[in-house]
């Protein structure tokens, strides 16, 4: 939230940078808003061990800050309930032991009340430590908090959705239902892609500048890259329905080994969250389901479909270095959550470079790796990002489940390959 400074002199004053603690309390509200169209008993959802309950997320966010700041850094503060020090944590081998994650959705007790009470105890004492003067550390681990909670946000939205559909009624999310969008006839073909085109050359990547950012975005480096070209709009659903006629799932050629055993183990035929009705393909939204918009971006795809398609198509995916040296000269806007669409939208067509923050994570044929000279921080969190460097590929570009302030141009987001449940797309490259 920015705070505009009073008028004088009949013209305002730019706006003031909101403080750590405006900061603090606009993502601990958003939460809850993202919370507030489910009832108790869709807070307990956990449809699949990847997922988490909403009421997990809301406390296990709160745990982060009451174990990393509060406990260690506010004179006299004494943990209300110490047996959510285990309870509520995620993967933290240093803080100590926890639950199956598999078995969150088993944790009726405490209630969702309970929760939310620890949320406030939790907030009231944040407000208390972030009314002090904090050294530059200190004030580092509030903003990993922050962002800690915005990437929940984003947990909460994709995992209500998938616990939502896996209801054979398919019940919507919210209430407030939007219309079904508009199903345009739609003339796009893959011939049709435009490309833009980068030189080859020595490129700085990486974070840099005082901003926040993770530790996996660093350290700034260069890299070489030849001659690329980057599709201008992501692949829409009329183009993935074109390699899904085609068969596409049933040429073993198009497919990476594990890829290939995937898709025949789990018998994929088309994106997670489709199916036909009456010989027409529909997919299931947060508001319900709805009839796939022909030229809207193909979503719900995991890293082998992409990669899949891009053969099919004659292409490939981006390196996440080629897609960041795209994406460091476009604006920081798109249809990200503060949309509250929840659902990617078509793009422009204008053979300009487009929805390169937005709508869709766009995987990457990168592997999840550290930077060179990338060490992780000492203690638990450490624990973060460098642990998860190991079978997992690299997304860029955010959803419209991101948070406006929480994506860059060097965010590297990353998930194993068969995943798909988060809101992840294509955008072809090719070159050498």
């Amino acid at each position: 939230m920015h705070v505009t400074s009073s008028i004088h002199d009949g013209a305002s004053a730019p706006a003031r940078e909101p403080s750590l603690w405006e900061r603090y309390a606009e993502v601990r509200q958003t939460s809850i808003g993202l919370c507030s169209p489910l009832s108790i008993e869709d807070h307990g959802l956990q449809s699949m061990p990847d997922a988490s309950p909403a009421k997990w997320h809301l406390a296990h966010t709160t745990w982060f800050f009451e174990t990393f700041l509060l406990t260690p850094q506010l004179p006299g503060y004494s943990p209300t309930h110490p047996e959510f020090r285990n309870l509520f944590n995620s993967y933290y081998e240093a803080i100590g032991d926890r639950p199956l994650r598999a078995l969150r959705h088993v944790l009726s007790r405490p209630s969702l009340a309970q929760v939310h009470s620890y949320r406030a105890a939790v907030d009231e004492a944040m407000e208390k430590l972030l009314a002090c003067d904090l050294p530059p550390d200190v004030a580092g681990l509030v903003l990993l908090g922050i962002n800690h909670e915005q990437q929940h946000q984003e947990l909460i939205v994709t995992d209500v959705k998938h616990g939502l559909w896996t209801n054979p009624t398919r019940p919507a999310y919210r209430n407030d239902r939007v219309p079904a969008l508009p199903i345009r006839p739609s003339d796009a073909n893959l011939s049709d892609t435009q490309w833009i085109t980068f030189d080859e050359g020595l490129y700085a990547v990486g974070c840099e500048g005082d901003g926040f950012s993770f530790d996996n975005e660093g350290p700034r480096h260069e890299v070489y890259l030849q001659p690329f070209r980057l599709a201008s709009r992501l692949v829409t659903n009329n183009e993935y329905l074109q390699f899904v006629n085609d068969g596409g799932y049933s040429k073993a050629e198009l497919w990476l080994s594990e890829g290939w055993d995937c898709i025949r183990a789990n018998r994929w035929t088309a994106p997670l969250y489709w199916e036909q009705r009456n010989g027409d393909w529909w997919h299931y939204t947060m508001d319900g389901m709805e009839p796939v918009d022909a030229d809207a971006p193909v979503c719900h795809v995991s890293y082998f479909e992409g990669d899949a398609f891009a053969r099919w198509a004659g292409a490939r995916l981006a390196t996440e270095f080629e897609w960041e040296v795209a994406a460091r000269e476009c604006k920081l806007e798109g249809n990200l959550l503060e949309s509250n669409k929840l659902q990617p939208m078509p793009g422009d067509w204008s053979g300009k470079l487009s929805q390169m923050f937005g709508d869709v994570w766009e995987w990457t044929g990168s592997a999840y790796l550290g930077y060179p000279g990338f060490k992780p921080a000492a203690g638990a969190v450490g624990e973060y990002n460098g642990k998860f460097m190991c079978n997992q590929m690299v997304l860029r570009g955010g959803s419209c489940a991101t948070p406006r302030s929480h994506i860059r141009a060097t965010y590297r987001n990353f998930f194993p390959p068969h995943a798909r449940w988060q809101f992840m797309g294509i955008r072809l490259a090719n070159g050498n």
